[in-house]
């Protein structure tokens, strides 16, 4: 089986050819330029070097949140344009399950953090180990003080994501046993995307690009202020 998979949630943007479980080919780019420059470059650049095209695929994966709003958007348009004049299947990946699947060497927890500013991070965990992933908590955006609730002191939790070193600094001041991924597998890639990305097309969890829709887990700053906005008005009418 054959995926092309794209991640663009985030500072960074990649793409990848993943076959049979196992990365053929890959574009990586955190450079502060706009995916909406890098990404369709990227992989068409990819393809055309590996000899490679849409038609050689089974299926799109990509990063399908949560992550940035604008980084989201610009992902999931690309795959469902790409999908479409193809006529694939699409895999809408959780950009949280993604960081963790190069991790699954890992024995013990893996805490997922992606700075969702406003004193919180989109988080999920995982357990790894022996090749095999499996989820421990759901994919959730939460306060950094509502996560160290959650977690046991005496466990040791390595903490991969462009929040990681936020989310490091914060628990390691608190007394937890926790480390950072190696910094090479420590952002989120599309390789992570491809490997969870065929797990899913193998188990049927597909959509059709007309299906694939971006996956936020909270209201944008524009709608949040809309609502207050809203609030505002209804509580002084006048």
């Amino acid at each position: 089986m054959t995926i092309l998979a794209i991640e663009s949630s985030a500072k960074a943007a990649s793409c990848a050819v993943i076959r049979d479980g196992a990365p053929v080919a890959m574009a990586f780019q955190a450079t502060a330029l706009t995916h909406s420059r890098t990404l369709m470059p990227m992989v068409e650049d990819m393809l055309r070097n590996s000899e490679l095209s849409l038609r050689d695929m089974d299926a799109i994966a990509v990063a399908a949140g949560p992550g940035s709003f604008t980084g989201l958007r610009i992902g999931v348009a690309a795959v469902k344009g790409l999908a479409w004049a193809a006529d694939l299947p699409c895999a809408a990946v959780s950009t949280l399950e993604a960081m963790a699947a190069p991790l699954t060497h890992i024995q013990g927890p893996i805490l997922c953090a992606m700075d969702a500013r406003r004193q919180q991070i989109y988080n999920a965990i995982f357990s790894g180990g022996d090749g095999i992933l499996t989820r421990l908590a759901p994919d959730r955006a939460i306060a950094l003080t509502e996560l160290e609730r959650e977690l046991e002191a005496e466990t040791t939790y390595t903490i991969v994501g462009d929040g990681a070193e936020l989310c490091f600094r914060y628990l390691a001041d608190r007394g937890f046993a926790c480390r950072l991924a190696p910094a090479h597998l420590r952002l989120q890639s599309a390789v992570g995307v491809g490997l969870v990305g065929e797990a899913m097309v193998l188990r049927g969890e597909t959509v059709t690009a007309q299906e694939l829709l971006p996956v936020y887990l909270r209201l944008s700053q524009a709608e949040r202020e809309r609502l207050e906005r809203l609030q505002r008005q209804t509580q002084d009418p006048a």
